[in-house]
């Protein structure tokens, strides 16, 4: 049997409500070349039910369950199931355009040397249907990214987001198990420390939902986790500017997923406070994130998630 040439891994913890629609948007890629590994990480509610429907519907879909154990330990399982030349990540909430796969499979063709890829994400609220209209998305850095880059805001944002070659896995190792808040950060700032190239794609490929019962929007564990991430590399960068550019993203993550307005400024104010002349670098985004955030408080939590995702 020929192996894929992609692999797509998706960890599924009671994503019920998402699931389809995530395995539809893989399932609608252009590029048909893949596999796709859905692992449940011991949901409790009917995931694992949808997922062996959705498998018996699609030969490409392969079904595993195991007891709960956390993402990074299912993303891991997966990448040791995995029989692609490449290895594409999606959470269990999230979904891909239709070209994602393809247009990664260009970047790596026409420059080998990149080990690792992305592309522009948008914000899409909880509510909304995949494909839906956003208001919000992500930003390409030009050129290869830096370890100052994904310390600090993270322009890859999401695993969603990450297509990897299986010799750059090999190279780099799995995520950190028990890591489950900024386990793909650090995994990437790990990549980037050993001299893996990674590249962005300037075309919106993923939809990043904004969950609000989601690990991410437990940002007060992804700032320890953060913390946590940047130990080795303190005598490499400039953490207290890093620092001040992830406050400034929590502040940002506070105001679109509906935390609260508390949160939103406090990071706001963290950020300004280590190291404002990065914080308002990009003077646009420093300052219209000040200034959200200073006033979200008096603005009720639905509207403030509406007007700032």
């Amino acid at each position: 049997m020929t192996s894929p040439f992609f692999s797509v891994v998706v960890p599924v913890y009671n994503a019920a409500a998402t699931i389809t629609a995530t395995v539809r948007s893989v399932l609608t890629q252009t590029e048909r070349d893949f596999e796709l590994l859905l692992i449940d990480d011991g949901s409790t509610d009917d995931s694992l039910a949808i997922m062996l429907r959705l498998g018996a519907e699609d030969d490409r879909i392969r079904v595993l369950s195991h007891r709960n154990a956390g993402v990074a330990a299912t993303r891991n399982l997966g990448v040791d199931l995995a029989h692609g030349a490449m290895i594409a990540f999606l959470d269990s909430d999230d979904a891909w355009h239709p070209t994602k796969l393809e247009r990664h499979r260009a970047l790596h063709a026409a420059d080998p040397g990149i080990g690792i890829s992305f592309a522009r994400i948008a914000f899409l609220e909880a509510q909304k249907a995949v494909h839906a209209e956003v208001r919000t998305c992500s930003t390409v850095p030009a050129g290869d990214l830096t370890l100052t880059q994904v310390i600090g805001e993270n322009p890859v944002c999401t695993a969603s987001n990450i297509v990897v070659t299986r010799d750059c896995l090999e190279a780099v190792g799995l995520f950190t198990v028990g890591m489950d808040y900024a386990e793909d950060q650090e995994w990437l700032a790990r990549a980037i420390d050993a001299g893996i190239r990674v590249r962005g794609i300037d075309e919106l490929l993923v939809e990043y939902r904004l969950s609000p019962a989601g690990l991410s929007s437990n940002l007060h564990a992804m700032y320890d986790g953060w913390r946590r991430l940047t130990r080795p590399y303190r005598d490499r960068i400039d953490v207290p500017a890093a620092e001040a550019l992830y406050c400034r993203y929590l502040s940002r993550r506070a105001l679109r997923n509906g935390g609260t307005a508390t949160a939103a400024l406090r990071f706001a104010w963290r950020g300004v406070s280590l190291d404002a002349g990065t914080f308002f670098a990009d003077a646009k985004r420093g300052s219209l994130t000040l200034a959200a955030a200073i006033v979200s408080p008096v603005i009720p939590r639905t509207v403030r998630t509406r007007v700032f995702a």
